[in-house]
């Protein structure tokens, strides 16, 4: 890894989500080592006019042309010399660029593909939190980390507890780490208990409400149908080069451990912490070195005791399903997130019930054809052919 002068360039993509927000703030407590190149966002252009005036990033992109055009008047009113740039190409752009160091991927869902390996093919500091770029290309995306010498480091707090728990070599020597199984945990989010009735009346609200983590609404929904966790595992895979088999999802609705790698010989590591996602942050922005992120420390004391449950599968189907799709391969991780994806949003605009939204999947994937995922197009293909499937799914099945 090459070494890199003070301050390190940042590019920020979805810089107005909770991610985003959370990485503004480490940085904020380390000006000296972080300075911001580019702030990007889909539509949210008051709240990224607020951050340009704030953090001064030579450019600002907006994915939607008329956002573009109101931030670029709202900068202009505020006497802010920020350059705003707009479209699918300009975050590439910011993503890529020579100026960058590092780049926090944090766009979520499939939006976040494109630029997310644009920065790996640039050879970045990649912070992954789109979990969905990886979900989707897989290889592709882990052969392109290989080509660019691209040094990736996870952000969702599992993964990022798990890249903390394996040997620093992992990657080069995997056969000599002695891994046996990967151990994700999961809060259950907030229906871990709940009834099969209640899950059938289930509001974008009560979905949302998450015990534990403050995250976005489409984050929240996954977290509700543990579909975010399955996700997880398939990241996991590609991540550590693990099977499927030796990925285990363990309840823990406490948050505070927040993974574990079991070993051969019996020993199982843990990374521990309050749920704030500022600590995998910042143990990505600074690694391998440790930087204050702003997180209060742990009281073991406080929190007593920790508990542990084996997920319900037919309460939640979800998790069945990605591990289905994980196993098949191909284009179907692909499949299984653009049909999640549009059946979320159809939930939340409350077109679809919650319990709807497995069937949605489960239909999608039956319909779709398995292919091989060896290039972007290919993958871009059957997101799209597979949102095709989850809208008609969707319309057949309506708000029951």
């Amino acid at each position: 890894m090459k070494s890199v002068a003070f301050p390190r360039q940042i590019t920020i993509l979805g810089a107005t989500g909770s991610i985003g927000a959370s990485t503004l703030d480490v940085i904020s407590h380390h000006p000296e080592r972080y300075s911001i190149f580019a702030l990007t966002a889909d539509r949210a252009a008051g709240r990224l006019a607020e951050l340009c005036v704030r953090f001064s990033p030579r450019y600002a992109v907006m994915a939607d042309r008329e956002a573009a055009k109101e931030l670029r008047g709202l900068l202009q009113a505020g006497g802010c010399a920020t350059t705003v740039l707009e479209g699918r190409q300009a975050l590439c752009e910011v993503a890529c660029a020579p100026e960058v160091d590092v780049v926090m991927a944090a766009i979520v869902g499939a939006a976040g593909l494109e630029p997310t390996l644009a920065a790996v093919r640039a050879g970045k500091r990649v912070l992954l939190a789109n979990k969905e770029a990886l979900v989707m290309s897989g290889q592709l995306f882990m052969d392109a980390v290989e080509a660019s010498g691209c040094c990736l480091l996870p952000i969702d707090s599992e993964h990022n507890a798990i890249f903390q728990s394996l040997p620093g070599d992992f990657r080069r020597h995997p056969e000599a780490a002695g891994i046996r199984r990967i151990l994700l945990t999961a809060s259950g989010g907030p229906f871990r208990h709940a009834s099969a009735e209640k899950l059938e009346t289930v509001t974008p609200e009560e979905a949302c409400a998450h015990p534990l983590w403050s995250m976005g609404r489409k984050i929240s929904v996954d977290s509700a149908t543990m579909m975010n966790k399955g996700l997880e595992v398939i990241e996991a895979h590609w991540l550590f080069g693990v099977a499927s088999e030796r990925i285990e999802v363990v309840i823990h609705p406490q948050g505070i451990i927040h993974s574990m790698v079991d070993y051969i010989d019996g020993s199982v590591l843990a990374q521990l912490g309050n749920p704030d996602m500022r600590i995998p942050i910042a143990n990505a922005l600074a690694w391998p070195e440790r930087i204050v992120s702003g997180a209060n420390a742990l009281d073991l004391f406080e929190i007593a005791a920790l508990s542990f449950e084996r997920p319900d599968v037919k309460r939640f189907p979800c998790l069945s399903l990605a591990y289905q799709a994980l196993e098949a391969g191909g284009v179907m991780p692909a499949a299984l997130n653009a049909a999640n994806e549009e059946a979320v949003a159809a939930f939340l605009d409350g077109r679809l019930g919650f319990r709807r939204i497995a069937d949605v999947i489960e239909a999608t994937l039956e319909r779709n054809e398995w292919a091989d995922a060896e290039t972007l197009e290919a993958v871009l293909e059957a997101d799209a052919r597979a949102r095709g499937f989850a809208r008609e799914e969707i319309r057949k099945r309506g708000a029951a």
